[in-house]
């Protein structure tokens, strides 16, 4: 989610860029720290990606702020009724934003990743496996995805390639910065 449109619906906020890559025993999400309203920037330094749960699954969004920790807050009390399982977790949370009346009305995305899984959330109940291990998402999210996919087959690690991607996406885009974030879990193959 790249734009909310407020009440007043004359200026847009723009929020974003959130990566995960997931390569030799690693996965991260990083995101960087704006927060623009129109021609300006709010914010440089928000803090978009956490850890959740009992600190095995990291997640970042995109979107309004608010919505996101309301979701966040809903995602860790279903990693609590399903511990362990991811999936199920983020199937179960896609069901109630996609049904509740309430839920309905959030604008935002989410990438949550564990040591085996890395999944897209979104507010039409997509819960998205990506390919390749690399998924983007926000007003930077389709530069930041090409960049780590063109440096996927680097001897890189998936933190340095997060890292050069967010840094390409931030020279790129003017609703992404350079104040980046990263979260890293070690991961496990199937």
């Amino acid at each position: 989610m790249t734009h909310e449109t407020q009440n007043s619906g004359s200026s847009s906020w723009h929020a974003t860029t959130i990566l995960t890559v997931r390569k030799d025993g690693k996965v991260v999400v990083a995101g960087d720290g704006q927060v623009s309203l129109g021609q300006t920037v709010i914010k440089s330094n928000a803090r978009k990606v956490r850890r959740l749960g009992k600190g095995d699954v990291i997640g970042g969004f995109a979107g309004a702020t608010a919505d996101a920790f309301t979701l966040f807050e809903r995602l860790e009390a279903k990693l609590e009724q399903y511990p362990g399982q991811l999936t199920r977790a983020c199937v179960e949370l896609a069901k109630d934003w996609r049904t509740d009346r309430y839920l309905r009305r959030l604008e935002a995305m989410m990438i949550v990743a564990d040591a085996t899984t890395t999944l897209v959330l979104t507010g039409t109940g997509d819960v998205l496996e990506p390919e390749n291990a690399i998924a983007g998402i926000g007003s930077g999210g389709n530069y930041a995805l090409a960049a780590a996919r063109a440096l996927l087959d680097q001897p890189l690690d998936a933190e340095a390639i997060a890292r050069k991607a967010m840094s390409i996406a931030a020279e790129i885009c003017v609703y992404t910065n350079s104040n980046i974030v990263v979260e890293t879990l070690d991961a496990r193959t199937s």
